[in-house]
């Protein structure tokens, strides 16, 4: 499909710079797909579109301050490293900035000798693998000397780093946060939990294939950067059984729907796994697992974005979106939400 269907107006003002106070105070615009209707709500208002036996499914990854400033060696010249995935052991692919100095061999300085990366192998588009060389534990070292890698269009500096964490946040390895997560506190899951909804955790470890821009005009030739996601024997016993039972399963955040839609589509079933995956969902994917989503406003012309319009439609999300710009919802990452539900019928 050509790029450009995936285009919205957005004025600049609506990007989120900051978090709201209490996390379930953000806005939630609520979709019903089966008459295409939606109302004007408050995140804590989800409870309304919950109920007894549903599975809500969160992406229990823990952002890493992956972002690393540091001095190439030899040279002097600034340099900057974001970890995208632990490949083995010590090395890790990394997007680089400038990528042109950084070539096989170079060795980066990130805190006098504290940590150091050698690059081992050259890939395209900005990305390297790096050996790093430290003494002790490295994500005790990195989180002395990283970064928390906020998106470039977050501009302030937030005042602690657990506002780019969700409460559920539990295995470390991300460089970006699911933040459809940020709006739930844990007395709305135990308010969630006492309706009789089920919780289960998957992780996904995001990388660059969320966040990576689409550069080409016809999205068939956009390939998906591939993502670690892990889905556990208990885990996978709950959603089969769901499944079973034609209960609805619900995404928390589109790397929820991507880990189920990737698992189910391969083994048509739920397998407990550790595996990567390179899944890209635009219009024209049917969906196999995930009968509402839980999701913020993304970018345009994202696969994000694509992946809702599967969801919902293209022409109904666009509609969706313009109507969050009048109401002047807040977008992307510490924006505001909406809940798609309906498909179950």
């Amino acid at each position: 499909m050509d790029i450009n269907l995936f285009d919205f107006y957005l004025p600049e003002e609506l990007i989120a710079q900051k978090p709201v106070q209490k996390r379930d105070e953000s806005r939630l615009l609520a979709v019903n797909l089966k008459d295409h209707t939606y109302e004007d709500k408050h995140f804590f208002d989800i409870t309304n579109y919950l109920k007894p036996g549903d599975v809500l499914v969160r992406n229990n990854t823990k952002v890493i301050p992956a972002r690393l400033l540091g001095i190439k060696e030899k040279t002097g010249a600034h340099c900057e490293l974001l970890l995208l995935k632990q490949i083995d052991g010590d090395n890790w692919e990394c997007l680089t900035r400038p990528a042109k100095s950084l070539k096989v061999g170079a060795r980066v300085d990130f805190g006098d000798g504290k940590l150091i990366a050698e690059c081992i192998e050259e890939r395209d588009e900005g990305l390297r693998i790096f050996k790093f060389i430290y003494d002790g534990i490295f994500l005790e070292v990195l989180d002395a000397l990283g970064k928390m890698p906020l998106p470039p269009y977050i501009r302030e500096q937030l005042c602690t780093n657990d506002r780019y964490q969700t409460v559920y946040a539990k295995f470390e390895g991300s460089a970006a946060a699911p933040t459809a997560g940020f709006h739930f506190t844990e007395e709305l899951f135990d308010k969630i939990k006492k309706m009789g909804v089920e919780v289960v955790d998957i992780t996904l470890h995001i990388g660059l294939g969320t966040f990576r821009p689409v550069k080409v005009n016809d999205t068939k030739d956009h390939v998906m950067h591939s993502e670690v996601y892990e889905i556990s024997e208990e885990a996978a016993e709950r959603l089969n059984k769901a499944k079973a039972e034609n209960r609805r399963i619900i995404a928390i955040g589109t790397t929820s729907v991507r880990t189920l839609e990737a698992n189910y589509s391969k083994y048509n079933t739920f397998k407990p796994t550790k595996e990567a995956t390179n899944i890209f969902i635009q219009p024209g994917y049917q969906y196999k697992t995930v009968k509402a989503i839980i999701t913020n406003f993304h970018l345009p012309k994202s696969t994000l974005i694509m992946l809702v319009s599967a969801f919902a439609g293209r022409e109904f999300t666009l509609e969706l979106y313009k109507h969050a710009v009048e109401e002047k919802y807040r977008f992307f990452s510490f924006g505001d939400s909406m809940i798609l539900y309906g498909k179950e019928d």
